[in-house]
């Protein structure tokens, strides 16, 4: 059974710092792009930053030179850096991975992870 396992999130006063981690774990032939999105109380969730097989990066204009995403694709993990957060940064954030198993390529997304930060 594939699952996404997401730790990191907590509480920080604004301008604090945070690591969020996403591990894959189960049975996969390869993982492709990966990716944090968020959503706040009452709000759509977004996408806050990608990043490709191949380690091309993408962000959302909100988190540009504040948050970076990286990936261990030896331990199947992506980690979300989060400085300067702000109180307009909190939400709850997913991870989100396109994987290829058995069956075909698909998307899986983790449970989750409170971020909050307080002014």
């Amino acid at each position: 059974q594939v699952q996404l396992v997401e730790s990191g999130g907590g509480l920080v006063q604004a301008g604090g710092s945070l690591r969020l981690s996403c591990a894959v774990s189960g049975s996969i032939f390869s993982i492709n792009g990966m990716g944090w999105y968020r959503q706040a109380p009452g709000k759509q969730r977004e996408l806050v930053a990608g990043i490709s097989g191949r380690g091309r990066t993408n962000y959302a204009d909100f988190v540009k030179g504040r948050f970076t995403i990286s990936r261990d694709n030896a331990k199947n993990t992506v980690f979300l850096q989060m400085n300067s957060l702000k109180p307009e940064d909190t939400a709850v954030y997913y991870c989100n991975a396109d994987l290829t198993i058995m069956v075909g390529r698909t998307v899986y997304w983790g449970q989750g992870t409170q971020v909050t930060v307080s002014s």
